[in-house]
């Protein structure tokens, strides 16, 4: 929205709404419960990324497959088969989160996830396990994209910032939980020959629990108000924001978000109507070619392709970072730094868990304090440091590591540091970055092809590094340190900071001030016919502090 008056409504809002931060969700903690239980989700992303490390390595897994599960090109594919299947799932989320519903999106992916998962555990030869991964994929792919759409929907814009990160924090606790996991159930049976198949048939089954959770609980949780208002159930949407905000729908606070959400929405409405009138007959063709041309204007109009970029070169640099080639090859890893036995890399690979689940907390609490881009580029820069560090000792020592034990320990420890690093920046904030950044009538469609370009490259990411491993050796630090450095360069340079913005205000912050003169009328016209300039004099404030009391 353009105008000193809708800038008079913002201030007023941000005033009426209260702190940020961990008072933020205490005064927020229905709609911070709901994100919780909506996370559910990251955790089965984490877990799922998680859990396979472990069991590419055990012996019995390995007997099972057989050569898919030793040679490193086709090892490569055996792990990145998940990630294509994520892509392809992610692409047309965009389009089921905007017909079904977040909520339902997010059951259905719940759904293909289980089958998945079931036919991995299964599996009694290798093509069972690249056709189960595939599957799997289609439904982490979909629920990385549409837990982070729906909490970044139902959250007030002064802990959006933290309710996204949830999605994150529990994709670290699914990473944590999966390799401690691993390290136990790798004993079932021994560690040699005689390990037992259950050692790594149980750690995949047991990702059914939360899933099932997940599924048939989100249908007891609201539908997004954004999402509601697009589809014309105004009321409901109302309610949802009164119950969320836990103050009556006639309080200032809700009637501001509601009808700032509510003008947006009319404004793109006619301004679709205007550009495309032929398409307008509500026919089933109509909807698909203006969901074509939702998807072309993505790249056609500048300022969306402007957060088009962000979205997709974001993601495109947290996958680079390397970390996924850490936490899927994370024993391997640690074996070429000299740690010996399966249980120590194991063991090592499990403290890599933790550091990055910690590391998430002080984000969630944090970033709509800190910021965006403060977080991220400290944290590229740090990730890059530690693989630059790891890569000189490598270089060094990789001949001589039983002689050096000290410098491999230290190698180690910088890996350790480095999921750090990555937990507490790139990991949540990126997430919350491509999920606020587009305007209503895409923002389904928007994320889906941001998500995209992370799966596409975590696809790569997983498929390559063996091959770099085995014959880059130290230059695959180097690499990733140099990739790190960029993305924090990218950050400091082209990102603008989004916190504590609603949604609708990513407009401005995109350049869509300059708006044509037509539409700059347009909105104001609908400001005004809504009444949503009635509430732009910030001196005439009423705090409603007692409205967390309500039941």
């Amino acid at each position: 929205m353009a105008g000193g008056g809708v800038a008079a409504v913002a201030s007023r809002r941000r005033h009426l709404a209260g702190a940020s931060g961990w008072a933020g969700l205490v005064h927020n903690r229905r709609i911070f419960a709901i994100a919780v239980f909506a996370s559910l989700g990251g955790l089965l992303y984490g877990y799922n990324q998680g859990v396979f490390s472990g069991v590419l390595g055990m012996r019995n897994f390995v007997d099972t497959m057989g050569k898919p599960a030793t040679d490193p090109d086709l090892k490569g594919w055996l792990v990145a088969i998940l990630e294509l299947g994520a892509w392809f799932g992610v692409l047309c989320t965009g389009y089921l989160a905007d017909k079904l519903s977040r909520k339902y999106t997010i059951v259905l992916a719940v759904a293909v996830f289980c089958v998945g998962v079931i036919v991995q555990t299964a599996a009694k030869e290798a093509s069972s396990i690249y056709g189960g991964r595939f599957v799997t994929g289609l439904g982490v792919g979909s629920l990385s994209m549409a837990v982070p759409l729906y909490n970044a929907e139902l959250a007030p814009p002064e802990v959006r910032g933290s309710l996204v990160a949830l999605q994150q924090l529990a994709i670290t606790f699914g990473i944590m939980i999966s390799f401690w996991i691993d390290y136990g159930t790798n004993y079932i049976g021994g560690t040699g020959e005689s390990q037992h198949q259950a050692a790594w048939r149980i750690p995949l089954a047991l990702q059914l629990i939360p899933a099932l959770i997940l599924g048939g609980g989100i249908l007891f949780m609201p539908f997004s108000p954004r999402w509601l208002v697009n589809k014309g159930r105004d009321d409901e949407a109302l309610v949802v924001l009164s119950n969320a905000r836990r103050l009556p729908k006639e309080s200032d606070l809700v009637q501001i978000e509601f009808l700032e959400i509510k003008a947006q929405h009319l404004f793109e409405k006619e301004v679709a109507e205007a550009k495309f009138p032929q398409y307008q007959d509500g026919t089933w063709i109509s909807s698909v070619k203006l969901g074509l041309f939702s998807y072309l204007s993505l790249v056609t109009t500048r300022t969306l392709l402007y957060r088009t970029a962000i979205g997709t070169l974001t993601m495109f640099f947290q996958q680079w970072t390397g970390v996924n080639a850490i936490l899927y090859y994370a024993p391997s890893i640690f074996a070429s730094l000299g740690l010996t036995g399966n249980t120590v890399s194991l063991l090592a690979t499990g403290v890599v868990g933790i550091a990055m689940f910690l590391a998430t907390i002080p984000a969630v609490i944090w970033v709509d304090n800190a910021g965006r881009k403060p977080i991220l580029v400290s944290g590229a820069f740090a990730m890059a440091t530690c693989h630059i560090i790891v890569a000189i000792l490598t270089a060094l020592y990789h001949d001589s590591w039983p002689e050096h034990t000290s410098a491999g320990w230290a190698a180690v420890s910088f890996v350790w540091i480095f999921a750090i690093a990555f937990g507490y920046s790139w990991g949540p904030c990126a997430w919350i970055l491509v999920a606020e950044i587009w305007p209503l009538s895409v923002r389904g469609k928007g994320l889906s092809i941001a998500a995209s370009s992370n799966w596409m490259n975590n696809f790569i990411v997983g498929q390559v590094t063996p091959t770099m491993m085995e014959h880059l050796g130290f230059g695959t630090f180097i690499f990733f340190g140099a990739f790190s450095f960029l993305g924090g360069l990218f950050i400091l340079f082209f990102c603008p900071e989004t916190k504590g913005l609603t949604l609708e205000e990513m407009d401005d912050v995109f350049g869509a001030q300059g708006l044509a003169a037509a539409d700059s009328e347009r909105q104001q016209a609908i400001n005004k016919r809504l009444g949503l300039d009635a509430y732009d004099n910030p001196s005439d404030v009423q705090v409603h502090e007692k409205g967390d009391e309500k039941a």
